[in-house]
C-alpha cells in the first residue's frame, strides 16, 4: 500500500490500532501428474466490525488495511458524517473484531442497518438500503479534464506495480491517483468493495478530496463501485474489467467518467465523454502501412 506525505500534525485522527496479518498462505498443491508443490494463496479471514458494542457487520478480508476498511466502510455506508465523531478503531486479529467507539454514537443505527442489499461486488458485498436515495445530491466537478495521456500512464503503473495478485492470485486491487497519474495509494482484498472502502478510509483520515483524483479497479465497474467513487467526489473510474448496466446508468447520472477495458492503450469510454481530453498523436494512424519482421 503507498501512501502519501505524512498527515498535517493539526488535522484529527482517531486513535487507530496497527494490526498486522499475513496477505498469504502456503499450500501444497498436486498437479494433473500428480506433482506435489508449494503455492501461496491469499488470506482471507472474517473481521465483525462493532459499533459502540453493537454487531453491524462481517467482512471478509485480506487483512492488509484493518482499520482503513473499517473507517471506509462506515463513511460509504453513511453511517458516520465526519471523522471527529469516531474515537477509536482497535483491531484484535484473535477474535478476528474491530471495535469502534464513536464520541456520540449513531443516530436511528438500528432503523439504518436494518435494510441490506446484497451487492454483485466479488467476496459477497453488501450495502444499506437508501444509498441510491443520496445519488441525486451528489455534484462531481464540472471543469475537471482527464488527458488520454494519464490514463495510459495509469494502466502501465498498474501493470507493473508490486502485488499479492501476482503472487497469490485471486484479489482485486483499487488505486487512487492524482490528475497527472501519480499513485497515491494501492490496496488489495478479496473483494473490490473492501478494497475501495479501504481506500475511502486513508482518504478521510489524509482529508484528501476526489474531484481531482482518478480512480482504478480491477474488478468490474458495478453500481455499488460507481456509487461510492462519487460519495468520494470521484470524477473519473478506470477498470481493466467491463460494467454493468447499473453502473452504467448511476455513471450517467453522477456525470462520471467510465473507462472499462483499460489494457495497452486500449479503453472504453462509457460515459461522461466530455472528460477525456483525447491525444490522437499518441495512437498509430489506423491506414499506417503494415511492415511485416525481416528475416532473420
Amino acid at each position: 500500500m503507498n501512501c502519501p506525505d505524512p498527515f498535517p500534525a493539526a488535522r484529527y485522527r482517531p486513535e487507530l490500532s496497527e494490526a498486522r496479518a499475513s496477505l498469504t498462505h502456503e499450500v501444497t498443491a498436486l498437479d494433473e501428474r500428480g506433482r506435489a508443490s508449494n503455492i501461496h494463496i491469499p488470506a482471507e479471514r472474517p473481521l465483525t466490525v462493532y459499533v459502540d458494542k453493537r454487531e453491524i457487520v462481517t467482512l471478509m478480508t485480506l487483512g492488509g488495511a484493518p482499520e482503513a476498511l473499517t473507517l471506509g466502510y462506515l463513511r460509504n455506508q453513511r453511517l458516520v458524517r465526519a471523522l471527529e465523531d469516531i474515537v477509536s478503531i482497535q483491531v484484535d486479529w484473535s477474535v478476528d473484531a474491530v471495535a469502534v467507539v464513536t464520541r456520540n454514537g449513531i443516530l436511528d443505527i438500528e432503523e439504518r442497518t436494518a435494510k441490506k442489499v446484497v451487492t454483485t461486488g466479488c467476496g459477497q458485498g453488501s450495502v444499506f438500503g437508501g444509498l441510491m436515495d443520496e445519488v441525486d445530491q451528489i455534484a462531481l466537478p464540472p471543469d475537471a479534464r482527464l488527458p488520454q495521456s494519464v490514463v495510459y500512464r495509469i494502466v502501465e503503473t498498474i501493470r507493473t506495480q508490486q502485488s499479492v495478485y501476482k503472487q497469490a492470485g485471486s484479489v482485486h486491487g483499487c488505486a487512487l491517483f492524482s490528475r497527472e497519474g501519480e499513485l497515491l495509494y494501492f490496496v488489495e482484498d478479496v473483494g473490490r468493495h473492501n478494497a475501495v472502502d479501504a481506500i475511502a478510509g486513508l482518504m478521510w483520515l489524509d482529508g484528501l478530496e476526489g474531484g481531482d483524483k482518478v480512480f482504478y479497479t480491477t474488478g468490474r465497474l458495478t453500481s455499488e463501485m460507481v456509487i461510492k467513487g462519487a460519495q468520494m467526489g470521484i470524477p473519473f473510474l478506470l477498470s481493466r474489467s467491463g460494467t454493468t448496466q447499473m453502473g452504467h446508468m448511476v455513471a450517467e447520472q453522477v456525470g462520471m467518467s467510465l473507462l472499462a477495458r483499460c489494457s495497452g492503450k486500449h479503453f472504453l469510454l462509457l460515459a461522461g465523454h466530455e472528460r477525456l481530453v483525447f491525444e490522437p498523436d499518441l495512437l498509430e494512424p489506423l491506414n499506417a502501412p503494415f511492415h511485416s519482421p525481416r528475416p532473420a
